[in-house]
């Protein structure tokens, strides 16, 4: 090339050699050696490129001027650090300070003074080299390559992340635990509150707060699994040097691991590049408040409202900048000081989860109990049920229950008379005050009965009105149909349809008011349930045919997105299998569907429960399972469209009055291309227990993902037991691994729901087993497509496939669910975290 007459080429290869220059300068190999150390803005970095080690600042303003020595994955588009070794004694210059290899330890200096070693005693004679590992272990080892004496490792010093290879272990001999400690919070990687370790005697992990209480266990090791946690594809080694746990991951390639949060739980993280997310996969304990002391003394923890931590009435955070970092350990401090005495009042607050460790005060009345609290000044609460409990000092676990939790009490806080207001619960007021307080309620109730009584006349008249115009509308609109092409333009907004289907839909437009005729105007008396869309009521037609009106709550998780979804999609699909769409509304802000109704309610509603499942025999439940993949392969491979579910679940399979299935709930799928078999999306929605795994951790949903959500409601029907009920149970931490246990031990019919005892055929069920483990199981590749499912099911596959392992995908507690799904179903997954 002639670069006289072109010289872009030449001074764009300039341009780059100058561009990587002024990147952060790596040494270009994994090691640290005596005549190589470390310092600036170099790093070195993982044979693989998996990892990179060096200095780095948590980033903001107010912490600029600290420096750790910090590891994080390279590959990970957003820095993410994993392993940080001076998180004590952070240095003010990175570039006065050097990682170097000294006295046979590998030894961080600040200005030629020693901050962080690896505090070795010095024995070695060899030369010493410290290598990051493709794993994300740094090692310190003495001798070549190819004989290398290991010395020292991160793996042995973990800060608040557990990598795949690494362990949490407990050294038989120096009594000494490897635990991972969280970071104190977002900006600070010093030790927090919080660490996880394990627990010797019972070969469990458990966390703690502030290396003294426990308040959460993952339950024993049974050789296999966790009793109460869903860690998996877990190692358990024990010797006379040390016993511990580690584990690797069914897919090397993902970037997943375990952290003790600053919030006190120990969560899963996995990393998606695609979506440039990091998705929260599981976390334990489930709800925030059941960390202990999350709040810090005085603060109140309450699931229900965001932040989860408020200071108590007459306190306020006692530092501010850390309350903002959402490091509530400091706690809350008085505004007011107490006085000591009478000179003291009591604010009441009902429903409280109340603090751990009162003194039992023997009184008889709840006057006296109180009385005892003033008195004493010491004393900062007390509560008075079957005896009297007064609390001294700080108030710690503080919680706000729910209104339908009934495990609660009152708690009286006592404060500074100037604090109270509202509510205050005060000493009987003194004899001069009495007339003055009778007289402001008089006062009061006086202008509420006045209110009240315009407010009824004018509620009366609008009444009235409403009943004049309902009859206008009963008999002039009471049936009206209108297919407006307006409103169906309003619909056809998503771009995944082709030209063609966008000329039209033939599905009726029911105006509002029909509809309210429909339903008695949305009595209770025709509410049939409430789901994550929102209420669904019972309505008949001026024709007499029975309908499902099912209308988009204000408050549901979904949107104006997954309305038009259900509407663009229903209508074009017609299969016996498959719910049908009657009609849709739009008006002002109500969204509304109306579907066929069913009188049979949903499968869940019969195999999940003792007495209702006995009206299921085998051939009944054969025939729905049937009916099922049916229904999935017209989606599949049969309808005009190519359509994938994304939410198969139980609840989503409603009953005929024939008990024939039909598949319902299509607010999350998707349309996908005639030959195209897979997707991705950047938020994960659907229902932990039925989500593939490459779908809740990479975002990637096909058709083998609803093959997955098949073979677990398949498992489901031929079991009786739930696919996350077994978070609690020492037998398995899901269906899937109960099933694959007893297919494992060839124990089969131990899976067999009771009440099919005496109509189950032997080798049907044998078979049914056998397909829901092939279509669960881990690499979708392995999993059959609906079209082989259908022929296995109908005996045209004399001998069947061996399973592999499936996935164990791990649902959370029922009862910290925060879905809007129905009530039935395991709450939804929207989730996804920054990175640190």
């Amino acid at each position: 090339m002639d670069y006289k007459k072109n010289p872009w080429p030449m001074m764009l290869s300039f341009l780059f050699i100058c561009l990587s220059l002024n990147n952060h300068p790596s040494l270009g190999i994994d090691t640290i050696s005596a005549h190589q150390p470390l310092s600036g803005d170099q790093t070195i970095i993982s044979n693989g490129w998996n990892f990179e080690l060096g200095f780095f600042t948590p980033g903001n303003s107010s912490r600029s001027n600290y420096y750790y020595i910090g590891m994080w994955y390279k590959k990970n588009s957003r820095r993410t650090i994993v392993w940080v070794a001076n998180r004590e004694t952070p240095v003010s210059d990175r570039f006065s300070s050097v990682l170097r290899i000294s006295d046979g330890n590998l030894v961080l200096y600040e200005s030629q003074i020693p901050v962080w070693s690896t505090n070795l005693s010095s024995t070695s004679s060899g030369p010493l080299e410290a290598v990051l590992q493709d794993d994300g272990n740094f090692v310190l080892r003495e001798g070549s390559a190819n004989s290398p004496k290991l010395l020292w490792q991160s793996f042995d010093n973990p800060t608040d992340t557990w990598l795949p290879g690494g362990k949490i272990a407990y050294n038989n001999k120096t009594k000494q635990n490897i635990r991972l400690i969280s970071w104190k919070n977002s900006e600070d990687p010093a030790p927090g509150l919080f660490a996880l370790e394990l627990e010797q005697n019972t070969s469990s992990f458990i966390i703690r707060w502030n290396k003294s209480v426990q308040y959460w266990n993952s339950g024993p090791w049974d050789g296999k699994i966790f009793s109460f946690a869903p860690f998996y594809n877990f190692s358990y080694v024990s010797n006379e040097n040390e016993i511990y746990f580690t584990y690797s991951l069914y897919h090397p390639s993902i970037i997943s691991g375990y952290v003790m949060d600053k919030s006190g739980q120990i969560r899963q993280l996995s990393w998606s590049e695609r979506t440039r997310q990091w998705s929260l996969f599981w976390a334990r304990p489930i709800t925030q408040c059941e960390v202990y002391a999350f709040c810090g003394p005085f603060g109140i923890c309450n699931q229900q409202f965001l932040p989860f931590c408020n200071c108590l009435q007459g306190f306020q955070p006692a530092s501010s900048n850390s309350w903002n970092l959402s490091d509530f350990s400091a706690g809350c401090a008085r505004k007011t000081s107490l006085k000591c005495g009478k000179r003291d009042k009591f604010w009441e607050m009902p429903n409280m989860k109340l603090p751990e460790h009162p003194q039992t005060v023997a009184v008889g009345s709840s006057s006296e109990c109180e009385s005892t609290c003033l008195n004493n000044c010491s004393c900062t609460a007390y509560a008075y049920g079957d005896h009297c409990s007064i609390w001294i000092g700080d108030l710690l676990n503080l919680q706000q229950l729910t209104s339908a939790d009934t495990n609660g009490g009152t708690l009286y806080l006592k404060l500074a008379v100037s604090e109270l207001s509202g509510k205050a619960i005060t000493v009987v007021s003194p004899p001069s005050k009495k007339r003055m307080t009778l007289l402001l309620i008089i006062g009061i109730t006086s202008v509420i009965v006045l209110c009240a009584s315009i407010s009824m006349c004018i509620w009366q008249r609008k009444m009235s009105k409403r009943k004049e115009n309902r009859q206008i509308n009963k008999r002039n609109q009471a049936h009206r149909m209108l297919h407006s092409e307006s409103h169906v333009q309003e619909l056809i907004d998503l771009g995944e349809l082709k030209e063609e289907d966008e000329k039209g839909l033939d599905l009726p437009f029911y105006d509002l008011e029909s509809i309210r005729v429909a339903t008695g105007n949305f009595s209770y008396e025709n509410k049939l349930g409430e789901g994550g869309y929102g209420p669904v009521y019972k309505g008949k037609l001026p024709s007499g045919q029975e309908i499902a009106v099912k209308r988009l709550s204000r408050v549901s998780g979904q949107g104006l997105k997954e309305f038009k979804n259900e509407v663009l999609l229903i209508a074009k699909l017609q299969h016996r299998n498959l719910v049908r769409l009657h009609g849709y509304c739009i008006e002002g802000s109500e969204k509304i569907l109306l579907y066929e109704y069913m009188p049979n309610k949903s499968l869940d509603f019969f195999i999940f429960d003792q007495k209702q499942s006995m009206s299921l025999d085998w051939e009944m439940r054969f025939n729905i399972i049937l009916g099922i993949a049916r229904g999935i392969l017209y989606l599949h491979q049969d309808s005009r469209l190519r359509i994938i579910h994304r939410d198969l679940k139980t609840s989503n399979i409603l009953l005929d009055h024939k008990m024939n299935p039909k598949i319902s709930d299509f607010g999350l799928a998707r349309i996908v291309g005639d030959r195209q078999t897979e997707a991705i999306t950047s938020k994960v929605a659907g229902t932990y227990g039925y989500m593939s795994p490459e779908y809740a951790i990479d975002g990637i949903f096909s058709i083998k993902s609803d093959v997955f959500s098949f073979g677990v409601v398949l498992l489901e029907i031929i079991s009786g037991k739930r696919n996350t009920g077994f978070y609690k149970s020492k037998q398995a931490m899901s269906l899937l691994g109960y099933a694959w246990g007893l297919w494992t031990d060839n124990v089969l019919m131990d899976l067999m729901d009771e009440t099919l005892q005496d109509t189950c055929i032997a080798d049907q069920f044998v078979k049914c087993l056998n397909i829901g483990l092939l279509c669960v199981q881990s690499n979708p590749s392995d999993r059959p497509t609906m079209s082989i499912v259908i022929k296995m099911l109908d005996g045209e596959t004399v001998n069947l496939p061996t399973p592999k392992r499936p996935a164990f995908v791990i649902g959370r507690d029922q009862s910290s669910s925060t879905s809007s799904n129905k009530p039935e179903s395991i709450n939804e997954v929207t989730n996804s975290l920054e990175a640190r």
